[in-house]
């Protein structure tokens, strides 16, 4: 029973993350917190890192947290949230910066319709570049209207 009650912590923390996604994107990103975000709307630099790279470190310093009070505690619930987490930021990673960014050249002639849907749903977001009307969402589950064969 404790493996199934795991294994629906993880499911639950992962999808929660998709949540904190969009919740993040929209409210902080494009928020108080656009100074570190800016530059992945409008490159103004020459580095391959940009500012925006802080928000990997802000959740793998909470996911690393929570895998640690789970280790040293009681509150064995930090493993699964951690992990899930930790596999949100993963997916979310080969996402987003693989496959959207091509940050490392990988999955280029990926042509399905899943793929097609989240490359011109982030279409739509980037052609904002400002602060304000860029359309949010999560990563992994985008509005349906991008979705066409």
């Amino acid at each position: 029973m404790n493996t199934l009650i795991w294994i629906g912590i993880f499911i639950l923390s992962f999808s929660v993350m998709e949540f904190m996604a969009w919740f993040t994107h929209k409210y902080i990103m494009h928020g108080f917190l656009w100074s570190l975000h800016k530059d992945h709307h409008k490159k103004d630099h020459d580095s391959w890192f940009e500012r925006n790279d802080a928000f990997f470190l802000f959740y793998a310093v909470v996911s690393m947290s929570f895998i640690f009070i789970g280790n040293y505690t009681s509150f064995w619930y930090g493993w699964p949230i951690g992990l899930g987490i930790v596999a949100y930021g993963f997916a979310y990673f080969m996402v987003h910066d693989i496959f959207i960014h091509q940050r490392f050249k990988l999955f280029r002639n990926a042509n399905n319709w899943y793929a097609r849907g989240i490359r011109r749903a982030h279409k739509m977001h980037h052609k904002h570049l400002g602060k304000e009307d860029g359309e949010c969402f999560g990563m992994l589950i985008v509005p349906f209207k991008y979705f066409k064969k």
